[in-house]
């Protein structure tokens, strides 16, 4: 059947009574528990920072189980497949959000997925049963889509009692899932719900909104080749999907998704503070105008700030750049369509509350770091406050600079990207000064950005398989997962079970080549949580390598970069391993040195303070933390003896496995970020601190010796970076110090603990000699002033154009209140000077001098180029400095050019 043949029957008002109303929170638990019941293991929703450094953020629920499609890992066998309800970010097509009743930032997709057990028969059956059954949709209101060569899965939905005429075929484009050219793919079947002729719409597929898509299953059964064939998959998957808010608009008999009830109670948080009113509907942007922008402003502080809090609450921090910048960019555009709507001052605190209460009990890490979130929130809305300042005034220059009455679309650009500042803004404050905006020019630099964008983000879940797989998957699969042995040894027998040159499995590596090996057995730890990887020799009966480092590209699989020094090494032979035993006793201090210094700063500064990066090496180690500024000097020095009296406690380290759910409940920290399995290591220093970590560490707290903090600076708004040295490194380092102040010492004549105070007295004395010398410069300055009244001329005000060398710009200002004071009347001044190599031009005028035509900004504008340099300021004085001492005089020339003197 195609397109056009498809057929339907209206909806009458007895179909639409029968409907059962749902909350959100039933339809979440009803679908977990139903595919629970079936078999299938639950497990909670991943992290929104994913596993796969090829996407930006989780966008679909399959992306933590791909190591279970293609069978790196294998799933639990207690289980047919696992159910999961999926927090999601997508933001593609940020500037549509809000404008549909479908597009969100922030969504929840309910996911069921099987590794090869059970395939189309039981996901449409059960599709089907889930549907009618359990949600009660009419059934005579329910159509789906396939693939156009799929007659299996026709087959199927009419032996479930589905009738043709509610099926409909359709192409690759709409029915065919693809993870790319190549790789695993399979046709879909999607199951569409029909809202009625009120909505716009003629069939499944189509734009209109009339046929809402809700379910979409996917049969994932063939390996994409090169030459364009599907081979058969070993095994055949399911990847399902369905988007949890547009269930609830289904059940709940409203027409878009922010009239459901989560996002509604979100929306009325927007009318409480505003006092505006929501009037809701499918379309925004349809209607009155000023409704409609009321309307457009309230779902997107609902949907936004949603994104924002979840962002923040699994690890993420603004930047600007990568999911920093996503989130900023999030919070920034719910900020200002909240000051549309007139919200003043910081409000989104008021939103996080709400989410909180409507999703606390589902999502526990939004409640657990709450005061990180709301202190983020806060710090952001403040600094966009001072950002958005900086935009008015920059747009301000702009059109002051601007020759004509339209602003380019890339200066609008950047006021969006940069400054925040939405178009409509922009427009608006134009308008004022009778300018409009190039929108074709804008709307070019938006989509410039929008393919970026998506060019970053791949966007769906096509993409997280985009660059799965390749060697190192494979070799998983073939030799499986390595003993690592490192936490109680750094010496182990082992055999190499692979080689991996150039990007392909060899069998041999001969002298002064090159590779990665794959150890059966090893003790070498991979770089992983912060800490570097190991390195020390594998030698063999016929040569040995030095290891240069070791990593674990898939999750199971440790590889040791090494260069053979003598002889070779062969798939097979055994070896044996030996971790360089010194070098990895000075990195297990310094990991071990952050779980307390995170723990000191936690006690120091507060709760909120969360792990945001960190390195840990045999010389140093670095830990980046959420924290709101600054570190004092006698905060830091609080850390440090709180870390420092652990250290010396010499309490015995505890480290052991226990379940992620008892661990949690005994109150361990979990990393900011960090994505565990079921079994967790726990890692304790006594009853001080308590985290969860995969790391090598000491068996005692006395090992470490001592921590010293070297630094404390900012990495990132919000984000502070510590920077330490333990045991050797610390005494080296405060060795180093020594040295360098005894001989100050020597250099200044005095006892070491006098340094401080003899240099404050020179720095006081030098201050005085400054200070003679300028007033010395403003004597002289003055006492030349007639001098500078001999080059006077009249240009219709009295004008100076004259080089005076020697001067710094404070000196020039005085120059010029003489000036202006023994001027016969109110006039302007141009000023240029090299001193000490550097050129410097001011230009100044009184207002009389202004109005008859002097502008000091272009006078520096006119003369800057001659110096290559450039500057600005107010037409009463601007100033400019350089880097061509040598074009001084033509750049005076161009000013006396330029006023007609």
């Amino acid at each position: 059947m195609t397109r056009r043949q498809y057929a339907f029957g209206r909806v009458g008002e007895s179909e639409i009574t029968r409907m059962k109303y749902m909350t959100t929170a039933e339809i979440r638990e009803k679908y977990l528990r139903f595919f629970e019941e079936k078999g299938c293991k639950r497990l909670p929703s991943s992290s929104l920072i994913p596993d796969d450094p090829s996407l930006l953020l989780t966008s679909a629920g399959m992306v933590q189980f791909k190591p279970y499609f293609l069978h790196v890992k294998e799933f639990d066998p207690n289980y047919i497949g696992a159910t999961t309800v999926q927090k999601c970010v997508r933001t593609n097509d940020i500037d549509i959000i809000g404008t549909t009743g479908r597009h969100l930032s922030f969504f929840e997709m309910l996911g069921n997925f099987s590794f090869g057990v059970y395939f189309k028969h039981e996901m449409c059956t059960w599709a089907y049963e889930f549907s009618t059954e359990v949600l009660e949709l009419p059934k005579d209101r329910l159509y789906f889509t396939v693939f156009e060569d799929d007659d299996e899965t026709i087959e199927i939905w009419k032996s479930l009692g589905v009738l043709e005429s509610h099926i409909t075929r359709l192409g690759e484009d709409d029915n065919f899932w693809r993870a790319g050219p190549t790789g695993p793919c399979g046709p879909c079947s999607e199951i569409y719900f029909d809202q009625g002729p009120d909505f716009e719409g003629d069939a499944p597929g189509d734009d209109g909104d009339r046929f809402l898509e809700f379910w979409n299953c996917v049969f994932t059964q063939f390996d994409g080749q090169e030459d364009g064939t599907l081979a058969p998959l070993p095994t055949k998957n399911i990847d399902t999907g369905m988007g949890l808010e547009r269930m609830a608009a289904i059940m709940q008999g409203v027409q878009s998704n922010y009239e459901t009830d989560v996002l509604r109670d979100l929306v009325a948080v927007g009318e409480r503070l505003s006092g505006a009113s929501y009037r809701g509907g499918t379309n925004a942007t349809a209607g009155d105008g000023a409704q409609a922008k009321v309307d457009l402003s309230l779902r997107i502080c609902a949907d936004h700030s949603r994104s924002v809090a979840f962002m923040i609450a699994d690890g993420i921090l603004p930047s600007n750049e990568g999911r920093g910048y996503v989130l900023r960019r999030l919070l920034r555009r719910a900020v200002m369509h909240g000051h549309k709507l007139g919200i003043e001052g910081p409000f989104l605190g008021e939103y996080l509350a709400k989410i909180i209460e409507l999703m606390g009990d589902v999502y526990p890490e939004i409640v657990d770091n709450r005061e990180l979130v709301e202190r983020i929130i806060l710090s952001e809305e403040e600094r966009f406050g001072r950002t958005l300042r900086t935009g008015q005034a920059y747009l301000v220059d702009e059109l002051s600079a601007l020759d004509g009455s339209v602003l380019p679309g890339q200066t609008a650009f950047t006021l969006h990207d940069t400054y925040g500042f939405p178009i409509e803004l922009t427009e608006e404050i134009c308008s004022e000064s009778g300018v409009t905006v190039d929108h074709a020019g804008f709307d070019a630099c938006m989509e410039e950005q929008r393919s970026r964008a998506r060019a970053a983000t791949k966007g769906d879940a096509e993409a997280a398989w985009s660059t799965y797989g390749g060697v190192h998957a494979e070799t998983l699969k073939e030799v499986g997962a390595n003993i690592f042995v490192g936490y109680e040894h750094t010496e182990a027998a082992s055999s190499i079970v692979a080689l991996i040159k150039d990007g392909a499995r060899v069998a041999r590596i001969e002298q002064g080549e090159e590779a990665e090996l794959v150890l059966a057995k090893t003790p070498f730890y991979a770089e992983m949580g912060g800490e570097v990887g190991d390195t020390g020799t594998i030698e063999g009966a016929g040569g040995y390598a030095q290891v240069e480092d070791t990593k674990a590209p898939e999750a199971g699989l440790i590889c040791h970069r090494v260069k053979v020094v003598k002889g070779s090494l062969s798939v097979g032979e055994d070896v044996a391993a030996a971790v360089d035993a010194d070098r990895r006793a000075r990195i297990t201090r310094n990991h071990t040195a952050t779980h307390i210094l995170h723990a000191a700063l936690r006690q120091v500064l507060g709760d909120h303070v969360n792990q945001a990066g960190s390195y840990v090496g045999p010389d140093r180690l670095r830990f980046d933390f959420a924290h709101f500024a600054p570190m004092t000097a006698d905060e830091i020095k609080q850390v440090e003896d709180l870390a420092n009296a652990v250290i010396m406690s010499a309490t015995d380290m505890n480290i052991y496995e226990t379940s992620l759910d008892e661990a949690r409940a005994s109150g361990v920290t979990a990393l900011f970020g960090e994505k565990y399995g079921d079994t967790v290591r726990v890692v304790e220093a006594g009853g001080f601190s308590r985290e969860l970590c995969g790391g090598c560490h000491v068996r005692n707290t006395a090992e470490i010796g001592l921590l010293k903090v070297v630094a404390e600076t900012s990495v990132a708004a919000n984000t502070r970076r510590i920077e330490a040295v333990t045991s050797y490194a610390a005494l080296d380092y405060l060795n180093t110090r020594a040295a360098e102040l005894d001989a100050a010492a020597s250099a200044l004549k005095s006892a070491p603990l006098d340094v401080a105070a003899r240099v404050a007295a020179n720095l006081a004395t030098i201050k005085e000699f400054e200070a003679e010398a300028r007033r010395a410069k403003q004597a002289a300055a003055e006492s030349d002033a007639s001098a500078y009244l001999d080059a006077m001329v009249d240009v219709g005000y009295p004008l100076i154009v004259i080089r005076v060398d020697g001067l710094d710009g404070g000196a020039m200002r005085n120059v010029w209140d003489v000036v202006r004071a023994r001027m016969p009347k109110p006039g302007a001044l141009v000023l240029g000077a090299v001193t000490d190599g550097k050129p410097i031009i001011m230009a100044a005028a009184s207002d009389e001098a202004v109005a008859a035509g002097f502008n000091a900004k272009d006078v520096i504008k006119q003369a800057s180029s001659h110096i290559k340099g450039g500057g600005g300021g107010k037409p009463t004085m601007a100033q400019a400095g350089g880097k061509d001492a040598s074009g001084m005089d033509a750049a005076l020339e161009a000013a006396r050019a330029f006023l007609g003197a």
